[in-house]
């Protein structure tokens, strides 16, 4: 590995970014949320505003809410049953339907 190295160093070609092509770096870029959180991190920017981060997001502080999904199975079942309604309803017109038929074919 050393040797890869002192090649490198020693081939400017190799290894070496265009000049004046890339954005400024910034290894001390200060991060600020909106819950007042500030950090560091390495970026193009020197300065980055953001609305949440891991100390005010849902799901990494555990105040993460849920759906009512209670309500909707509710919903849902009572759809369910009242459909059965319905196709029974059918069900038996139709068998009402198909005894007239035979009834008057018969006679």
């Amino acid at each position: 590995m050393l040797h890869l190295l002192s090649t490198l160093k020693n081939n400017d070609k190799v290894g070496l970014m265009k000049k004046n092509i890339h954005p400024e770096y910034f290894p001390k870029a200060k991060i600020t949320c909106a819950c007042g959180n500030t950090f560091t991190i390495g970026s193009t920017k020197e300065k980055i505003q953001i609305e949440v981060c891991s100390k005010c997001h849902p799901f990494y502080t555990g105040k993460e809410k849920l759906l009512d999904s209670a309500g909707r199975a509710e919903r849902f079942k009572t759809r369910k049953a009242k459909a059965k309604t319905t196709v029974r309803k059918k069900t038996v017109k139709r068998a009402l339907k198909k005894v007239k038929k035979l009834s008057t074919k018969k006679t």
